[in-house]
């Protein structure tokens, strides 16, 4: 009796289960241009594909239970929800989802909260593409990813070394909202406007910002706005970073 010999139509290719063994990476971003170059960068990559993409977190979760990524890459800065905040949220709903944070800000100022809110490495925009390729590939090999400089300020903060910034000992101090709205401030935002971006009364902003200014120890509002803009205007992590107000 002859053999059955499969038809070409169920048989699948080669670039099929090529396509089928690339590890899913899921983008979250609200700059579609920013999706745009992480999509292309990562397509071309034999082990990786993009599965999906969100532009917000209400998005980002629903892309989670649609697309199953094996690694999802949030960016911290968000119309709405934070992608701090949203990290902590997919955490609580999956909590064996991997996570890596791509963000403009300072790793020394968000590094270490992005690893406490359950992300396994934290990118920074300005960092060569191929930094975020290899932080991507640790993480789904288990690892975690952080430059050597943040790692070691995050050991000596372990091991109880004395804060010598003012990173350590005033912006620390914040909560990871009262941050996110320090930082909106210093990029010129009015309390109306993050009221609005962030998806919160006026009210709740104000006291947000009443908040950080005692932690800051701020004198008045004014103050406090110089501090944020100063603050804001700090990028390069070789400079010295600016004193809080006392």
């Amino acid at each position: 009796m002859k053999a059955h010999t499969p038809s070409k139509a169920s048989t699948p290719s080669k670039k099929a289960a090529a396509e089928d063994a690339r590890r899913r990476i899921l983008l979250v971003d609200d700059h579609p241009i920013v999706r745009e170059g992480l999509r292309q960068r990562i397509n071309v990559q034999p082990d990786l594909v993009v599965c999906g993409e969100a532009s917000d977190a209400h998005a980002a979760l629903d892309a989670i239970e649609a697309h199953k990524p094996d690694v999802a890459i949030i960016d911290i800065a968000m119309n709405g929800k934070s992608g701090l905040e949203l990290v902590k949220d997919i955490k609580a709903r999956y909590p064996h989802q991997l996570m890596l944070v791509l963000s403009m800000h300072d790793e020394r100022l968000y590094a270490e909260r992005t690893l406490r809110a359950g992300a396994k490495a934290y990118v920074m925009k300005q960092d060569d593409p191929e930094v975020l390729l290899r932080a991507i590939r640790e993480v789904l090999a288990g690892k975690v990813h952080l430059s050597e400089s943040i790692k070691d300020v995050i050991v000596s903060r372990l091991g109880g070394a004395a804060k010598e910034d003012a990173i350590a000992t005033a912006v620390d101090q914040l909560s990871d909202r009262e941050l996110e709205i320090f930082q909106l401030m210093g990029d010129g935002y009015g309390t109306h406007e993050i009221a609005d971006r962030l998806h919160l009364s006026i009210k709740t902003v104000a006291s947000h910002r009443e908040n950080i200014k005692q932690k800051l120890r701020s004198k008045d509002g004014n103050e406090l706005m110089r501090f944020a803009i100063h603050w804001a205007r700090y990028r390069d992590p070789s400079q010295t970073p600016p004193a809080a107000p006392r």
